[in-house]
């Protein structure tokens, strides 16, 4: 077995594996890892369709790190502005120094790598844009008048960011599929330490009071979510659900049974339902 880590920045190789995979007839002779998504990248044009199995990992989970002697006195404000990322907790790197890095590094090499981005301060101010429409409904329109951006930019840089593996989009659930494409997605970080830090959270404690709060808790909750089934290799079958009046449920996992989530960062619980509805 081999493994090749950062694929995307050696398209060409695909070509051969092919060819080996197809030679040898034998499972699991390859193991090819990157920081993007192959199925988005432009430069790669030969593909392995019905050669692979395709496994999305985001940064830690929640079980995955619980036992770690750091984070045992941590709250929920602590886990969300620390973020998931498994340097963090390893090398024990400060969020001040970690995030910064992080994205200088992201929009210099790997935007260019998946796009040709001219103008990267624009596109770092649009990431800081999209982190404070976390947890919201995705209109082009509105964040690109905020950007200073075409509608046909902001779709391009979307695409980035999820190539990327910096936001994950969120459907709405309807009986009707092709309304599940149609309607608009709400958009999500795949991290919630970076989604502090582009937000220009300092602290925990800062996030304790901040206004957004809300916001970072449920992301911080759906990505659980995700990763409990991407990790296993299933299918994310994760959506939410609003209808005409605003009605609103934050997560829905389709499944052999339905589950409704509703996610609220308050520290005291309600167990009543206000309203009952119907999905269309």
């Amino acid at each position: 077995m081999l493994i090749l880590d950062e694929i995307q920045h050696v398209p060409h190789l695909l070509s051969y594996i092919q060819g080996i995979a197809d030679e040898r007839n034998c499972p699991v002779q390859f193991i090819l890892t990157g920081s993007q998504s192959l199925l988005l990248s432009e430069k790669i044009s030969q593909t392995l369709v019905g050669r692979t199995a395709i496994l999305k990992l985001f940064p830690f989970s929640l079980p995955e790190i619980a036992n770690l002697d750091q984070v045992k006195n941590f709250s929920f404000e602590d886990y969300i502005f620390k973020g998931f990322f498994p340097r963090m907790y390893d090398q024990l790197i400060p969020t001040e120094e970690f995030y910064p890095f992080y994205l200088e590094t992201y929009v210099q090499r790997d935007v260019r790598a998946i796009q040709n981005v001219r103008d990267l301060n624009a596109f770092t101010n649009f990431v800081r844009l999209c982190a404070g429409r976390a947890g919201q409904l995705l209109h082009y329109s509105s964040l690109g008048k905020d950007a200073g951006v075409s509608v046909n930019t902001v779709k391009g840089w979307i695409s980035i960011l999820e190539a990327g593996f910096v936001i994950f989009l969120l459907y709405p659930y309807y009986k009707n599929y092709q309304k599940r494409v149609i309607k608009s997605p709400k958009l999500f970080f795949t991290d919630t330490g970076l989604a502090s830090f582009l937000l220009g959270i300092k602290s925990a404690e800062q996030l304790k009071t901040h206004y957004l709060k809300g916001s970072p808790f449920e992301n911080m909750m759906l990505l659980e979510l995700l990763k409990q089934r991407l990790n296993h290799g299933r299918s994310p079958d994760l959506w939410f659900f609003r209808d005409s009046n605003h009605n609103e449920v934050d997560g829905i996992l389709e499944g052999d049974h339905m589950q409704w989530i509703e996610i609220k960062s308050a520290r005291t619980f309600s167990p009543r339902i206000s309203c009952i509805f119907q999905i269309s």
